[in-house]
């Protein structure tokens, strides 16, 4: 295996290997913090003196064999294959040359022989002695130890008593240590330490080491500076490089930058274990605080002193798990952590949690440690969770939030500390989950009902009824607990009851609070909300004007959404578009939507993004009001929707009807939808989207249905409602569409009859009601007047209609110059809101590119005859023709003798082909397939 940035090193070895093979013994010890490479530099070491015959033996002392006498040394001889020389065999070994002549032949030296018998009981004296004949020998001999700090005494003292036998025998011993000031303080090691030696001390790689070991052992693609960026990783450790490279290159793919993964977290647990106990208890406690401790915290978490605490920093600096006090990878910490024993992990965080109470630190970096712990024992911990769990709330952490709550609720015994504790659980799950939420709120029904929660809780808990369409509850408990509330308490129930009447839409409770928002314009008080509150009901409650609609909008700039206001701003911005101005919901709307996909409340985006594009649909943008229903639909689960799921629900299903997609509309009714809806006015929007659908794909009966449907639920909801769901012209439109047209008249001026005012968009569709039934020239000032105040709100997909039905009252007055103009508007319109034209083709076109046609046909036809045809062809009778032109019976008949011999056609039958093979201008049968109008 290749080295890098270990020349050096092992140029050391290679030197003192040669020179012990000229009888000169040598002893060399390589120092490196653990994973720095001194295992693998002695394996490349070894390869050499293989190749020369020397005799290698080579072992790795254990920390758990540090208690058994000559294990190591029995290691090196069984790796050596080397027999040990039995106890009654025993040699004499002939006497170190350095000896003075005359002392003969010599064993082991009784003074080493008792000191290893008093402490290890006669560890088998053979092994030692095959050791020191081993030395005596021709061949090198070459003594290799891994790890010596961890040998054991008895396997010590023989190396020790090598090293003084071989100073004129080729005897070459390596071994290697921690270079960590701490290992191996007996007296054998000192004694090891103090024979003479070389030192190869192996420090990190560098950064041009890391390169070139990322070069040689990677073929992926990798981005230039690699090198300095897993320095930077790592500090150089060839162990931590080699891991890093192994996650980042996984699966073959292209080295980005440095991926900890499993390979880094075995590694670090490798460096970790081979420490040693202080060590480890440093690194633990780093692990466990997170951020940037104090000395005094960390020294008394690892039960160390200062000086001890600096040594294991430094330690664990110099082998690249930290820099600093801090980790280089978090995958270390988390490695470090998950690799405790669950109880000692607890017991730790709970320590340090305790601690940082002790200093006077934040709610949020005790609630951290307690959570991580998972148990609440001290008496100031519930205190600190709550308060804990607040602030993350308002910084939009739920699942945070969450936590901390759930950790208080399931130790907490006091039935009101629980009931608060669930609030303020599905307070914060409200946000992401409102099915969540529910869980939670469902057995605080009757304490919110019997007034034992806190009025915030309580309308926590009657906004979760009226999201699942519980309406008639909530209000009796409003109705219930207004007059035992002190007056600030009260006014945060009527503004639940104002959201309750005009936001939902339910009617008046049978018994009423005195007081509880049955006067619109006296919702909840000023200050709460700003005025927000007052000025909705204003804006809704009576006539809109552009001041009122302003003051709402100036009262939502700038507004944060809570748990509380949701519905309410929803309902402003739903009240600003419904009064003619929905470019300035639109903005005010992106505001606020922009925030809460800022703060990640999902629940608030769905219900804000439905209200986006319930705006593009009261402007005729049939795209946008798609794509956001159906995106706001799919940000929450049915079960969250409750009975708000209407409102997407609808506008996807207007939206989709209207630009064609039948088989996307029909995909959006087959949801399932709670039952509770129909009692909303979300319910009625579904039903009245329902309604148009089916009369635009053939079953006006069925639509009908639906539209006879909403009017027996708006006349029990709130009447005040009514006015700007504009039912009764769907009423006449179904009515005409069956033929009922004297009906479908007495709805549309009803609809226009109604008092204190109505939306313009509404009045427009009932105005264009009215002109279907009307005779031409009426039919046109009504449409006119229609236009107008389509113009006004900015629906264009209605004004597009409008404009379509005026072009065809033209024609049918003769006027088809004017009529072509109109129908090119009508395209125009369309166009923009991405739906079909409502105008024939051929009105479209220029009248000199189809000259030579037209020629033929109306040029020897006059006008008077041309309109007479053109009623004929659509099946009027005589007598209807000459109700609609104002000409007696007579004179249609005559003009049809014309047209017969004209066209040469002896019926009416024969008409209708040949006023398309001559291209006669006709009146299109317009009112019997394209009065569908969204909304």
């Amino acid at each position: 295996m290749r080295l890098f940035d270990r020349s050096e090193e092992l140029h050391i070895l290679n030197e003192a290997f040669t020179e012990s093979t000229r009888r000169s013994g040598r002893f060399v010890i390589v120092t490196g913090g653990p994973g720095s490479g001194k295992t693998q530099l002695l394996h490349e070491f070894l390869a050499t003196p293989g190749r020369s015959g020397a005799r290698i033996l080579q072992g790795t002392a254990h920390p758990a064999e540090r208690d058994r006498p000559m294990s190591l040394l029995r290691q090196l001889l069984r790796n050596g294959e080397v027999r040990p020389v039995l106890p009654d065999r025993v040699q004499p070994v002939p006497a170190d040359p350095a000896r003075p002549v005359g002392r003969g032949t010599q064993t082991l030296p009784r003074s080493f022989k008792r000191r290893v018998d008093m402490e290890f009981g006669n560890p088998d004296p053979g092994t030692a002695e095959t050791l020191l004949r081993l030395a005596d020998g021709e061949r090198p001999l070459v003594v290799a130890v891994d790890d010596a700090h961890l040998m054991d005494e008895a396997s010590l003292g023989v190396i020790v008593h090598l090293l003084d036998r071989s100073r004129f025998r080729p005897v070459l011993v390596v071994c290697t240590t921690s270079g960590h000031p701490g290992t191996g303080h007996s007296a054998s090691h000192a004694e090891l330490i103090r024979r003479p030696h070389h030192r190869a001390r192996l420090g990190p790689l560098s950064e041009r080491g890391v390169g070139e070991l990322i070069a040689a052992q990677s073929t992926a693609a990798r981005p230039a500076g690699a090198g300095r960026t897993f320095h930077r990783a790592t500090a150089g450790n060839p162990l931590l490089v080699h891991a890093l490279l192994d996650d980042s290159t996984r699966f073959g793919r292209d080295m980005e930058r440095p991926i900890a993964g499993t390979a880094y977290r075995q590694a670090v647990l490798s460096l970790v274990h081979r420490g040693e106990p202080r060590h480890v208890r440093v690194i633990r406690a780093l692990a466990a605080l997170g951020a940037p401790p104090s000395l005094g915290m960390l020294g008394e978490l690892a039960d160390t002193s200062p000086a001890g605490l600096q040594e294991a920093v430094e330690a664990l600096n110099s082998v690249g798990l930290l820099d600093g006090h801090a980790f280089r990878q978090p995958t270390a910490a988390i490695a470090v952590l998950e690799d405790m024993d669950a109880a000692a992990r607890a017991e730790l965080h709970e320590r340090i949690a305790d601690l940082l109470y002790r200093c006077g630190a934040p709610a949020g970096d005790m609630a951290r440690h307690l959570r991580a712990a998972d148990r609440v024992l001290r008496p100031w911990a519930p205190g600190v969770l709550r308060a804990a769990a607040e602030q993350a709330l308002a910084a939009d952490d739920v699942e945070l939030c969450s936590s901390y709550l759930n950790l208080l609720l399931r130790d907490c015994t006091d039935p009101q500390e629980r009931n608060a504790l669930s609030a303020a659980l599905a307070r914060a799950e409200w946000r992401v989950n409102p099915a969540a939420a529910g869980a939670h709120l469902e057995p605080l029904r009757r304490p919110a009902l019997d007034g034992e929660l806190s009025m915030r809780d309580t309308a926590t808990v009657l906004r979760h009824m009226l999201w699942q369409g519980d309406t008639e509850l909530a209000a009796e408990t409003v109705a219930t607990l207004v007059p035992a509330r002190s007056p600030g308490d009260a006014q945060i129930l009527l503004e639940v009851e104002f959201v309750r009447q005009w936001f939902y839409g339910v009617a008046l409770p049978a018994r009423s609070p005195q007081g509880a928002g049955t006067d619109p314009r006296r919702p909840a008080p000023a200050d709460r909300n700003g005025g927000l509150a007052a000025q909705v009901a204003v804006l809704v409650g009576g006539v809109a004007t552009d001041d009122s609609a302003a003051a709402v909008a100036q009262a939502l700039q700038g507004r944060k959404l809570d748990h509380l206001n949701l519905e309410l701003v929803a309902m402003a911005l739903l009240a600003i578009a419904h009064a003619d101005r929905p470019a300035v919901a639109a903005e005010a709307c992106d505001a606020l939507l922009e925030s809460a996909v800022e703060r990640r409340a999902t629940t608030w985006q769905a219900l804000l993004g439905s209200v986006r594009a319930e705006i593009a649909l009261l402007r005729g943008d049939m795209t946008t009001a798609a794509e956001g229903a159906d995106r706001a639909l799919s940000s929450l689960h049915d079960r969250s929707w409750g009975v708000l799921a209407g409102l997407p629900l609808s506008t996807a299903i207007f939206a989709h009807t209207a630009m064609g997609a039948y088989a996307e509309a029909e995909r959006v009714l087959k949801r399932d939808v709670p039952e509770p809806m129909f009692g909303t006015v979300f319910g009625i929007q579904y039903l009245r989207a329902r309604g148009h659908h089916y009369l635009v794909t053939d079953r006006p009966f069925a639509a009908l249905n639906d539209f006879e449907t909403c009017s027996s639920l708006m006349r029990q909801g709130n009447s005040s409602l009514q006015k700007g769901i504009p039912w009764r012209s769907d009423l006449a439109l179904a009515n005409l569409r069956i033929g009922k047209a004297r009906t479908a008249r007495e709805c549309a001026e009803e609809q226009l009859g109604l008092p204190g005012g109505h939306s313009s968009r509404a009045r427009a569709m009932a105005l264009r009601m009215l002109a279907a039934t009307s005779k031409a020239h009426r039919r046109a000032s009504l449409l006119r007047e229609a236009i107008d105040l389509l113009k006004l709100c900015g629906d264009q997909h209605t004004l597009a209609q409008a404009y379509g039905d005026l072009s065809a009252a033209h024609y049918e007055l003769g006027e088809y110059a004017r009529a072509r103009l109109v129908a090119r508007q009508a395209a125009r319109e369309a166009e923009a809101c991405s739906v079909d034209s409502p105008v024939d083709a051929h009105l479209l076109e220029d009248p000199g590119q189809s000259e030579g046609s037209e020629a033929e046909g109306s040029s020897f036809l006059s006008d008077a005859e041309c309109r007479v045809a053109g009623l004929a062809a659509l099946g009027y009778t005589n007598r209807e023709i000459s109700g609609r032109l104002h000409v007696t019976i007579s004179t249609v008949e005559q003009h049809l003798t014309r047209v017969y011999r004209k066209l040469h056609v002896a019926s009416r039958s024969e008409l209708p082909p040949k006023m398309l093979e001559h291209r006669i201008p006709k009146l299109s049968d317009r009112w019997a397939t394209t009065h569908s109008s969204a909304g």
